[in-house]
């Protein structure tokens, strides 16, 4: 059966995975410290750079591996509409690296989006039982991946439609931004949980669940 998973979500010690107010110049609302040590090119493969293959590295190959769709929130497609430049495409240039449909939460009614690489940006409003069933629709039995940022990934949590997590904690404080926790206090009880230190200090969290999870109809 096919799952909704998370991937490579960097959180604090503190619990926080992403900053304050997003804005073209901050796209991760002041917590890049969070991704100073993420090299991003490993996600679709440990082929797909040449590098030394670390755990880190391994573990982020993960992100592409069976995935049909993603779905994501408003600010990690772009700022406020309002404050993005008229051409806005994301923040990621002529090639997006998702290679699927990709649903992004959000009140502002947009065209969607579309690129040579396989990307398409589709801008829809609905509870996450809706975007799911839309993505999953979009993923042709493959898995839809939830691409954050935290306040999306709370939501899918509250509503019970997560079926997998992988989730990095750095170790560094942050103090304030967006925390993953509020409000899905007893969320472990629902998964098992495996962890495992690499070298260079990064914790990484696999969480499994232990019963099937909610579908999006």
């Amino acid at each position: 059966m096919p799952r909704t998973r998370v991937h490579n979500l960097n959180i604090s010690l503190d619990g926080y995975a992403a900053g304050g107010t997003v804005t073209v110049d901050a796209p991760i609302g002041g917590a890049e410290a969070l991704f100073r040590g993420f090299d991003g090119r490993f996600i679709h493969g440990i082929d797909s750079v040449e590098a030394p293959v670390t755990l880190d590295r391994a573990l982020a190959t993960l992100w592409g591996q069976g995935i049909g769709a993603e779905i994501m929130g408003r600010a990690k497609f772009g700022p406020p509409l309002a404050d993005r430049p008229d051409d806005w495409r994301g923040w990621w240039g002529d090639e997006p690296p998702f290679r699927t449909p990709v649903f992004v939460m959000t009140h502002d009614a947009l065209p969607p989006i579309e690129f040579a690489n396989g990307t398409s940006f589709h801008f829809v409003d609905g509870s996450p039982q809706e975007v799911l069933r839309l993505a999953q629709e979009a993923a042709g039995g493959l898995d839809v991946r939830l691409g954050g940022g935290p306040s999306t990934v709370r939501q899918f949590l509250q509503a019970d439609l997560v079926d997998f997590l992988h989730l990095v904690t750095v170790p560094i404080t942050l103090g304030r931004g967006t925390s993953l926790w509020d409000g899905v206090s007893g969320t472990e009880d629902r998964f098992t949980v495996e962890s495992v230190t690499s070298p260079s200090g990064l914790v990484h969290q696999l969480w499994n669940r232990t019963t099937p999870a909610s579908t999006g109809s």
